[in-house]
């Protein structure tokens, strides 16, 4: 069986969205070329769509805002949550067309809502996505932080000491440490990274790190190497209304931290579940894509990413090789 994620990449859907029986009004723009708005949810007190507009909103009622908590005293953020994933496909604005959903960037700062992206990642990009498949494709996980924009439904479940998302995608999870224990070591890599979180006031803050440098962070072949550090932060702004905030640091490929934003909204149905999205790591209809000749995406490493940078600086400038 075909999975979504395949149809997504192969471009062979057109442009949908549904949500069932979460009061989700629809604004989908259908005009090819046009850059649509993301979805609006109901009943919040901030519009749930464009992340400029909905982050400046959100961080003025988080200043008086009260949210519930647990035994322990913290935030409550527990439950089940639903998200959008306008920006699998593209973190940029990007306009609907027959195989692209569109919508806005996702990228809050710089202002002007584009990658800071230094010009050898930005060669390598393109040079990914001719070449290779995008590892969502074929069913790996995610990697962070499009683990909580591959699927629109989550479940937070939160413990003193861990915070576990679940995700409709594949299986997907991710167990954030909250109880103050070491990092990994720099050499164990992993899909999903090592995630260690901390409270600061109502905001859970988790910071990743020693992601294996596999992941794409949308479908055009956007990256981070594996010394990225990725740190995103979790406040609640009404009962039912999460915002999520992320900043990625990755200097070698990135010419400084850029931070994207987003909005989550509880699922408030009286027996809300998740709706797996089933398949296996390394599915047989990647093999349709391995016939045209494209690749699994390899990693990319620290060390790698400095090579590349050096050059392509060096081939830019016309200097020697050392």
């Amino acid at each position: 069986m075909r999975t979504r994620r395949f149809w997504r990449a192969a471009g062979a859907v057109g442009a949908f969205a549904c949500t069932f029986g979460l009061g989700v009004v629809q604004v989908w723009g259908q005009e090819e070329g046009k850059i649509p708005a993301v979805r609006r949810f109901e009943q919040s007190v901030c519009p749930m769509g464009d992340p400029v507009p909905l982050r400046a909103c959100a961080l003025e009622q988080i200043k008086t805002f009260s949210p519930p908590r647990t035994a322990d005293g913290k935030p409550d953020l527990s439950g089940y949550w639903n998200g959008t994933n306008a920006w699998y496909e593209d973190i940029e604005a990007h306009p609907h067309t027959w195989n692209d959903s569109g919508g806005p960037s996702f990228i809050v700062d710089p202002l002007d809502g584009k990658l800071p992206i230094r010009p050898w990642a930005a060669a390598y990009v393109a040079e990914r996505h001719a070449r290779y498949i995008d590892h969502n494709v074929q069913c790996f996980p995610s990697g962070v932080p499009r683990h909580l924009y591959s699927g629109n439904s989550h479940q937070f479940i939160q413990t003193p000491t861990k915070f576990v998302m679940l995700s409709e995608e594949s299986n997907a999870y991710r167990i954030v440490i909250l109880d103050g224990r070491p990092p990994l070591g720099r050499d164990v890599t992993l899909w999903q990274g090592d995630s260690r979180g901390r409270w600061e006031g109502n905001t859970l803050v988790i910071e990743t790190r020693n992601q294996n440098g596999r992941a794409w962070i949308d479908q055009k072949g956007r990256f981070v190497s594996d010394g990225a550090v990725v740190t995103e932060r979790f406040t609640m702004f009404d009962r039912n209304s999460l915002l999520w905030e992320i900043t990625i640091d990755d200097p070698l490929v990135y010419t400084r931290p850029f931070t994207m934003a987003a909005g989550l909204r509880r699922n408030q149905r009286p027996t809300p579940e998740l709706w797996e999205e089933a398949c296996y790591e390394g599915e047989s209809s990647a093999e349709d894509m391995r016939g045209l000749g494209l690749r699994t995406t390899p990693g990319l490493s620290a060390k790698e990413a400095q090579i590349r940078k050096d050059a392509y600086e060096r081939a830019r400038s016309g200097a020697a090789a050392p």
